[in-house]
């Protein structure tokens, strides 16, 4: 049987994304309006809307 660690170990970082982001469809307005509120929301720490833009971007193929 092993001993257990009686000393702190460095935590493990992981990375936070796990897949990049969509990025914008070309020539579409609504992607490029979807990737701009994305970048505003980002800098004012808005993480809940720049996951919703993010979904709507994924899904540009079946509509905004």
């Amino acid at each position: 049987m092993t001993e257990p660690t009686r000393y702190s170990t460095t935590p493990v970082e992981l990375p936070l994304d796990l897949e990049p982001e969509p990025a914008p469809a070309e020539g579409c307005e609504g992607c490029a309006e979807l990737a701009d509120l994305r970048t505003r929301a980002r800098a004012g720490g808005g993480w809940t809307t720049v996951t919703d833009c993010n979904v709507f971007l994924r899904r540009h193929p079946e509509g905004h």
